[in-house]
């Protein structure tokens, strides 16, 4: 029986080798559940169909598990996932495969709850096994130790494998959430136009910044409005948000008005001391277009 060591993977967790250290995992350990691999493969069908009766019992098995090809498949995975874990060797395809079953579980949507549930129960399973075999006192104890330390890492591994592609796909989301709620927009040749609407925070200014500079750079633009009509609260972190952006766009060439400063946010920023330098500012989106057009030498008229 052995272990085979490898650098870190790609997934940036640490090595077979050092993760059986952490759960105390043992070449021992390995050997001795090997050793009884029949005790428990020669009854895998008796265990997956008191699995199967127990996934019946929960609430979202019709949801998740109606179609009997789907049921079918889901046992047969259970053969591969039980001869790996009697094999003996924990290398990288042992870990792979524990990481698909955490990554099969984030993207269909099914809850942790119900991992640690099925794991349970085939813990219990294996138990009922080990008391019908008559091992040796201290061989059963092993086994049964064995059994549970290498059930905690794959559990842990499965775990890990789900936050993480958990965690992507929700900064994933909130990554397009923000590039929708950051539209920078040309609306004239040489004009930039960004409507702001709810909070702003380090997070967001980040973003609307990179999102502005990249536009600047594609259309060349020469003046960007920043209308702040719809944001809720301006205070000193939020008007120095913005002051950042405005200087930032005109190390790119391009002039910034910030519109929609009604009279409630100028005095506040007035009471709050907020030095804008020379930021230029208007009340409205209209009073920011047409000194935007002037600037470049345009005049709106009446036909």
């Amino acid at each position: 029986m052995n272990v085979t060591h490898s650098a870190h993977d790609h997934d940036g967790t640490h090595d077979p080798a050092e993760l059986l250290s952490w759960y105390n995992i043992s070449e021992d350990d390995l050997a001795i559940l090997h050793k009884h691999r029949g005790l428990f493969l020669d009854k895998i069908e008796v265990m997956k169909d008191r699995w199967h009766d127990w996934l019946r019992q929960l609430p979202d098995y019709e949801y998740y598990f109606s179609d009997p090809s789907v049921i079918e498949h889901v046992l047969s995975q259970h053969d591969r996932y039980w001869e790996l874990f009697f094999t003996g060797v924990v290398d990288d395809t042992y870990f792979a495969h524990r990481r698909t079953v955490g990554q099969t579980h984030a993207r269909i949507g099914l809850s942790m709850t119900s991992y640690h549930g099925g794991m349970n129960a085939f813990h219990g399973y294996a138990i009922d096994i080990l008391k019908e075999a008559s091992l040796p006192s201290e061989e059963h104890i092993h086994v049964a130790d064995a059994f549970v330390k290498l059930m905690h890492l794959d559990t842990a591994i499965v775990v890990d494998t789900y936050n993480q592609m958990v965690t992507e796909t929700i900064t994933a989301q909130t990554r397009s959430l923000m590039e929708m709620a950051t539209p920078v927009t040309e609306i004239w040749s040489g004009i930039l136009l960004l409507p702001l609407v709810g909070i702003i925070d380090s997070e967001r200014s980040r973003e609307i910044m990179n999102a502005t500079l990249a536009k600047i750079s594609q259309t060349q633009a020469r003046m960007f409005i920043l209308d702040i009509s719809g944001v809720g609260v301006v205070d000193t972190a939020v008007a120095n948000h913005l002051i950042k952006i405005t200087r930032a766009t005109r190390l790119m060439g391009c002039e910034s008005i910030i519109s929609g400063v009604s009279p409630a946010i100028a005095q506040t920023i007035v009471e709050l001391g907020i030095d804008v330098g020379k930021v230029k500012t208007t009340a409205t989106m209209m009073d920011a277009l047409g000194g935007a057009f002037r600037r470049l030498g345009k005049e709106i008229r009446d036909l």
